[in-house]
């Protein structure tokens, strides 16, 4: 073969640790961004924050899940309620049998430290360790990767540019190495899936099969306890599926949850909504936002000094400056974003709020979802309604006659008008709520009001019913 020179173009993402910091700082919520600016702090004599006059108090935070704060009623995952019941089921809380201890524990560490700690033993190369530490950053609190990779990947493209199948696919081979770390079933993007690793780590037996069979394809159907149907499905019989169930019981669908720490969990409002001369305006909350600088002795060091680390460290000062700052920026837009939708809302309470998707949101910023998805956790809003998660002004829809959508949130504010002006001695059914509803042109079947009625602990009709 004749040799021959040739030339390729072609696209190439660079993971750089400005790009890696600019993902990780936009899905920490104000507390945990502070945190880890003091981290910051005390590794990098470049940077300082801005000096704080004496007698200024820190910002006052609010606890989470008090009555102003409403993102419990956000919709879950599809998968959540039954994944969770299957946790409370399966892994009761142990009591302590040596009783108390004279001595102070040391601090548990977080699960990310604990998978970074593993990362840094395995001999993977820069760009394979750069998208691993990026999924151990996207892990919730249990261990779970609530983003699909594609997600992730097509992120990436719209920071920088590059072939979102090929991410995809480096991810893919990132969230491989991941799912091998310990504890067994990190990584997982289902409860079936986080079995299923733990499962193909369990010692070989009899039931491991079955097992596997069914954590993959009916977990749904052991959650519940549809035996008859699971027989009929799997072919065994009362006694391999009476082994199989021992085994999936003795597994933890919620991994992560050993290294989480017990602890009053508080939020700082990111924006703060006012009405202005009768337009609604969000604007970013100052004690949230943290102040930063650069020293001027380390920067004028610096500018005399060849030293490639001092260089290094005043580059990275000024890249976390850059990113906190765009960080705020993306909030206040999503939020003002929100706002403009939700100003009903704001006027009239609950039973005005319209349905909203992020995909909405996303096209009228030109964001990809998964930024807004980002943004919208674990950020706040105070109002003068209260402070919200800025995931709480989305859900789902419902229709109604007049071919528009009533959001589910504002149905679920009907029903508790519903319920608190019955007559306590003829208190409305599911049924009859859902035909009073009709009568407004909102059509919504009688399941579905048991469903809101049951998420916002309503008892039904007959426990309700005064004697």
């Amino acid at each position: 073969m004749k040799p021959s020179l040739q030339f390729r173009l072609s696209q190439h993402l660079t993971l750089t640790p400005q790009l890696q910091q600019s993902i990780r700082l936009l899905q920490l919520s104000t507390v945990e961004l502070n945190q880890e600016i003091d981290r910051l702090l005390m590794d990098n004599p470049a940077l300082e924050r801005e000096d704080v006059e004496e007698g200024d108090a820190p910002p006052a935070p609010v606890a989470a899940g008090g009555p102003s704060t409403a993102s419990a009623e956000a919709p879950a995952p599809a998968e959540a309620d039954w994944s969770v019941d299957l946790a409370a089921n399966w892994r009761a809380s142990e009591g302590d049998d040596e009783g108390e201890k004279s001595f102070t524990a040391p601090d548990t560490p977080s699960l990310r430290d604990h998978l970074h700690t593993q990362l840094s033993l395995t001999k993977l190369g820069p760009r394979d360790r750069a998208f691993v530490e990026l999924l151990i950053d996207a892990l919730d609190d249990d261990g779970y990767l609530t983003q699909s990779l594609e997600e992730i990947a097509a992120l990436l493209t719209a920071e920088a540019g590059a072939d979102p199948e090929a991410l995809a696919e480096e991810l893919s081979i990132a969230l491989a190495h991941l799912q091998h770390f310990e504890p067994a079933g990190v990584g997982a993007r289902s409860p079936g899936e986080c079995l299923a690793l733990q499962l193909r780590n369990h010692a070989e037996c009899a039931e491991r099969s079955l097992a596997l069979d069914i954590v993959g394809k009916h977990l749904e159907l052991l959650a519940a306890r549809d035996y008859s149907k699971l027989k009929t499905l799997t072919g065994a019989d009362d006694e391999a599926l009476r082994g199989a169930q021992r085994v999936i019981r003795a597994l933890n669908p919620r991994p992560g949850a050993a290294f989480a720490k017990v602890e009053t969990r508080y939020v700082v409002p990111d924006v703060i909504v006012k009405k202005l001369r009768n337009v609604w305006r969000a604007s970013l909350n100052p004690d949230a936002m943290p102040r930063l600088r650069i020293n001027r002795l380390y920067a004028e060091i610096a500018a005399g000094a060849r030293n490639g680390a001092v260089s290094s460290q005043l580059q990275e000062a000024r890249w976390l400056i850059k990113n906190v700052q765009q960080r705020f920026d993306t909030i206040l837009r999503v939020s003002q974003a929100i706002v403009d939708r939700q100003r009903h809302f704001l006027e009239h309470g609950e039973v005005a709020m319209r349905p909203l998707v992020l995909r909405e949101i996303a096209e009228t910023l030109s964001l990809h979802e998964s930024t807004i998805s980002r943004v919208t956790t674990q950020k706040y809003m105070a109002t003068p309604r209260g402070t919200f998660e800025l995931k709480y002004f989305f859900g789902s829809h419902v229709a109604t006659e007049a071919g528009g959508a009533a959001s589910s949130t504002a149905i679920r504010a009907l029903i508790k008008q519903l319920v608190a002006a019955e007559d306590a001695k003829a208190p409305l059914s599911d049924a009859r709520i859902s035909q009073i509803l009709g009568e407004q042109g909102i059509v919504v079947a009688r399941r579905t009001i048991a469903k809101y009625r049951e998420a916002l602990q309503i008892p039904a009709v007959n426990q309700r019913k005064a004697l």
